[in-house]
C-alpha cells in the first residue's frame, strides 16, 4: 500500500491535479501546479522545495564501519573526513552497479548510506566478521532538498549552521527554528542547494519554517517533473532509467558498469579490495565499451524533419524516460535514455549509452525521432556532461 510522506500532511493540499506517482513505496507529486514550469525555474532562478523522503537511508555504525564500506563502494572511504559526503555506487562481483548514492560520514565510526532502491539484505550480506551495525532509517527520517540560486540565503535566515563556510558535499549538524536537523551541501539538481535531514515526527514543523521563512526569497514547492528536467541538464544518472541495475537485469547486455555510466573518477583501484574490484581493473586496463555521454540535437536538422510534415518542431513538456536509438553512418551506435528540451539552454538535450568509437566528444550521430507515427532522424553532437554546470553549485 502507498503511504504518504512525512511532510504529506502539507505537500497534499498543494497537488493542484493529485498526479501522484511511485516512489519506493510513498506518494511523490509530479508537479503541485498543473504544469510544472514555475516549479523548473525555482530550482534555476529562486529556490524549489522537493521532498526527497522517500530515498532509502541506512545507518551504518560500528568501529568496523569504515572498513565494511571500503568493502562495498568504490570510493575510498578512509579519505571521507568527518562531516564530509562522498557520492558513489556499489557494484556486484563482475564490476556491474548495483546502485549509486551519497554517504555521509556523522561522526568517526557513523555513517548515513542514502540509495535508490532496497539494499538491506546486499549490505548485510557483505558485513559478515565485521563489528558493525546496518540500521534502515528510511521511515524514521524525511528529507527536503533546498535548491536553487537563494536557498543559502534561506537557509541563513534560519538556521544556525555556518553556510557561508560549508563546502561543496559536506554537512553540518544545525538547528531550524529549534528543530535539529543535519544540512548537507548535496542535491540532484547541478545547482546551489541543499539536502536537509530531519526526524520523521519533526518533518511539519521544518516544512512550515522553510516555506515561512522562504517566502521573500521565491521558495516553491517542486516535483518530480521539474527535477527530472533539472537532472537531466546536469547530467546526473537516474536508476531504472539511464542503467539498470545490476541485481535486477534479466541479460548481461542490460547491466553497465562505473566507466560505462561516466563514473570512472568514483572508482579508486588502489584500494586493496572492494567488491568488484578485479572485474573492474580488468577493464580499467581494456578500457570499457561503452561511453555514456550527452546529445544536443540540431534544431536546423529537427525542423527539417517537421517540416516535411508541415509542422513546427514538437518540443516535449517534460523529461522523457525511454530508450532511443542512435546512429552513425546508417548504423546504431547506441541509445538514449532521457532527454528533454532544456529552457534554461534553449537546446534539445539527451543522455545517451554510446559505444567507445563513437563516443568522443564533437562526434556527430543521429538520433531517431518519431514524427507523425514515422521514424526519422535529427542530427546530434556528442558533448561532455554535464550540459550545465554554474559556478555557484561550488562556490
Amino acid at each position: 500500500m502507498l503511504r504518504g510522506t512525512p511532510f504529506h500532511e502539507r505537500t497534499a493540499p498543494l497537488c493542484e491535479g493529485q498526479n501522484w506517482r511511485r516512489w519506493a513505496g510513498y506518494l511523490s507529486a509530479s508537479s503541485y501546479e498543473l504544469v510544472n514550469d514555475r516549479e523548473y525555474f525555482a530550482i534555476r532562478g529562486a529556490s524549489a522545495l522537493i521532498d526527497v523522503s522517500p530515498l532509502y537511508k541506512y545507518l551504518i555504525r560500528g568501529t568496523d564501519a569504515e572498513r565494511f564500506l571500503n568493502r562495498v563502494l568504490t570510493r575510498d572511504v578512509a579519505k571521507c573526513d568527518v562531516h564530509q559526503v562522498m557520492y558513489g555506487p556499489w557494484c556486484d562481483e563482475t564490476g556491474k552497479v548495483i546502485d549509486d548514492g551519497t554517504l555521509q560520514r556523522l561522526g568517526e565510526d557513523s555513517f548515513r548510506l542514502t540509495a535508490a532502491e532496497p539494499n538491506l539484505r546486499w549490505l548485510a550480506d557483505n558485513a559478515g566478521g565485521l563489528r558493525v551495525t546496518i540500521e534502515d532509517d528510511t521511515d524514521s527520517t524525511a528529507a527536503l532538498a533546498l535548491q536553487g540560486p537563494t536557498s543559502r540565503e534561506i537557509l541563513k535566515s534560519l538556521s544556525d549552521a555556518d553556510l557561508d563556510n560549508l563546502k561543496y558535499f559536506r554537512l553540518a549538524f544545525a538547528r531550524i527554528r529549534d528543530i535539529p536537523v543535519t544540512i548537507t551541501r548535496t542535491g540532484y539538481t547541478g545547482d546551489l542547494g541543499y539536502e536537509i535531514w530531519v526526524e520523521a515526527r519533526q518533518a511539519v514543523p521544518l516544512w512550515d519554517a522553510l516555506i515561512d521563512g522562504g517566502e521573500p526569497y521565491g521558495i516553491t514547492p517542486a516535483g518530480i517533473l521539474a527535477l527530472d528536467m533539472a537532472r537531466v541538464e546536469a547530467g546526473l544518472i537516474l536508476i531504472g532509467v539511464d542503467y539498470v541495475p545490476a541485481n535486477r537485469a534479466l541479460i548481461e547486455s542490460r547491466k553497465s558498469s562505473p566507466f560505462e555510466l561516466g563514473l570512472g573518477w568514483t572508482v579508486k583501484l588502489e584500494k586493496d579490495h572492494f567488491v568488484g574490484r578485479q572485474a573492474l581493473l580488468d577493464e580499467w586496463r581494456g578500457g570499457p565499451t561503452w561511453g555514456f555521454k550527452g546529445l544536443e540535437i540540431d534544431w536546423n536538422s529537427l525542423q527539417k524533419v517537421y517540416s516535411e510534415f508541415g509542422l513546427p518542431p514538437e518540443l516535449p513538456q517534460m523529461t522523457w524516460r525511454t530508450s532511443v536509438p542512435v546512429y552513425s553512418g546508417g548504423k546504431q551506435v547506441g541509445y538514449a535514455t532521457s532527454g528533454c528540451w532544456s529552457p534554461t539552454l534553449k537546446k534539445y538535450i539527451a543522455l545517451a549509452h554510446l559505444q567507445s568509437n563513437s563516443a568522443e566528444r564533437g562526434t556527430r550521430v543521429e538520433m531517431e525521432v518519431t514524427v507523425e507515427h514515422q521514424r526519422k532522424k535529427a542530427a546530434a553532437r556528442v558533448v561532455e556532461l554535464p550540459f550545465f554546470d554554474p559556478e555557484r553549485k561550488r562556490s
